[in-house]
């Protein structure tokens, strides 16, 4: 777990990834509520080709614009991804994928952010858009 996972995990009251994340690899490198950054392999992420799998471009989207929703949100408040869309510009096949989530929008009940994954050449590999709804937590059981 990097220092920035355990500084998250800790202002969420536990764990950050989840089994998702957790198995995809994603590293987060970067946290506030404006800018999330964060990383995953390729190996372990792909289809049959061996070609980054667009599926996982999304989940390392939803994650970092999740999070960052959460943390504009803030304390005794959660954040639900309700929209993401993508649009995958080019393959990746090894090294890992590095994905900046950056707030377009923080309001009281939505919160939206742009997010670009690119490759360890500096390459665009993905652009995505993922709208969370903010809702106040639910009482502890």
């Amino acid at each position: 777990m990097t220092e920035e996972q355990a500084d998250l995990a800790e202002r969420f009251g536990g764990e950050v990834l989840g089994d998702l994340g957790k198995a995809m690899g994603i590293e987060y490198l970067e946290a506030t509520p404006e800018r999330v950054v964060g990383r995953m392999p390729v190996k372990g992420n792909t289809q049959p080709y061996g070609l980054l799998h667009g599926g996982a471009s999304c989940v390392l989207a939803e994650s970092l614009g999740s999070v960052g929703s959460a943390l504009h949100a803030g304390p005794g408040r959660i954040a639900v991804g309700i929209e993401i869309n993508a649009t995958h510009h080019r393959s990746a096949t090894e090294g890992f994928v590095t994905g900046v989530a950056t707030r377009l929008h923080g309001g009281r009940t939505l919160a939206t952010y742009d997010i670009v994954i690119s490759d360890d050449q500096d390459r665009r590999v993905c652009t995505a858009r993922l709208t969370c709804m903010l809702r106040d937590a639910p009482p502890a059981a």
